[in-house]
């Protein structure tokens, strides 16, 4: 078996030895396993940092809220024609001004000026003008 040098006093020790007979030093036990450890973990911890730094939390974060806010006017727009087919104009222009805002929510210009017009026309056959 092919001795090593101990670290602190340069004395001939066995590789398998915890400690150096003659110094009592320990003996440092650097495995490849440890080291491949130490380097994902440190890849791992940049990563993140590089991810956060980036905005990917709030990236990701915007898109969920805009994907939220998409839904609820989506489904303001359903329940606007639930109440167009139930025929009640104030219901209907109630539900036209919960479509609109909803879009002005979702940040959606164009589809918010198409509601507030339909909010207008509907609320004027309700006899409720804006």
């Amino acid at each position: 078996m092919k001795l090593v040098k101990c670290k602190s006093c340069g004395e001939d020790i066995s590789p398998k030895a915890k400690t150096c007979p003659k110094c009592g030093h320990p003996r440092s036990r650097f495995s490849i396993i440890r080291v491949i450890a130490y380097l994902v973990v440190i890849y791992m911890v940049a990563s993140c940092s590089i991810w956060l730094a980036d905005g990917g939390y709030e990236k990701q974060v915007n898109t969920s809220m805009q994907q939220i806010t998409d839904k609820v006017a989506t489904d303001a727009v359903q329940q606007y024609n639930i109440a167009k087919r139930q025929g009640d104009p104030v219901q209907i222009c109630v539900q036209a001004g919960l479509v609109s805002a909803a879009y002005l929510q979702a940040k959606d210009e164009a589809n918010y000026q198409v509601w507030k017009a339909t909010e207008r026309n509907d609320c004027r056959r309700a006899g409720m003008p804006r």
